[in-house]
């Protein structure tokens, strides 16, 4: 007889829970971590790149020896910040957007130095790699725009009455996502185009 009452409540419990937003927020909570996921397989796409895009400026460019040690370094920091999507606090997400933006100006001052050499320019890879760099800035982009809305839409939910009360009792709190305040070229990809003049 215990034993169907504990059944019998847990079933009410869940019909309850389900009433006041626990599968939405379930549901919102797993659109933010593949959100994320997908933001930091775009980064990790765009640090793969940079490498093979070092490797061939520094093949006609060899004595731009800061700038080129400047974007390895800043590969490196950007390579040293991972960050699960539960969990993320705001000072975490905010050394990982630094550290991107970092990188993405690390990249700005390649792209300014090739402008210097033509012959590179021509170079068939080097325009391969200029097509992939392009793709995966509007990747980033798309990615970054998807998980500040997934985001937004788990936060309204986890603060909305009467979901909240089933936030708080189950744990689900705001979770952090990228601003721009003071940091204006995160707003839009860096300009990767190199046929025109830096400027």
């Amino acid at each position: 007889m215990r034993k169907t009452i504990k059944l019998l409540f847990a079933f009410v419990l869940l019909m309850a829970a389900s009433g006041c937003g626990y599968n939405s927020l379930q549901a919102r909570d797993e659109q933010v971590n593949a959100a994320w996921a997908e933001v930091q397989n775009q980064y990790q796409r765009r640090a793969d790149l940079v490498p093979n895009l070092v490797k061939v400026v520094q093949g006609y460019a060899a004595h731009e020896k800061e700038v080129l040690t400047q974007v390895t370094e800043a590969r490196a920091r950007v390579g040293t910040i991972t960050l699960p999507a539960e969990g993320v606090d705001e000072q975490t997400l905010a050394r990982f957007q630094e550290a991107q933006r970092e990188m993405g100006s690390a990249l700005a001052r390649l792209i300014a130095v090739a402008e210097n050499y033509p012959q590179l320019k021509a170079d068939a890879l080097f325009r391969d790699l200029q097509a992939q760099l392009e793709g995966t800035e509007n990747r980033i982009a798309v990615a970054r725009n998807r998980f500040i809305a997934a985001v937004q839409e788990y936060n309204v939910t986890v603060r909305s009455f009467p979901s909240n009360l089933t936030a708080k009792m189950f744990g689900f709190k705001p979770r952090p996502t990228f601003t721009t305040t003071g940091d204006a070229d995160l707003s839009r990809p860096p300009e990767v185009d190199f046929g025109k003049q830096p400027g």
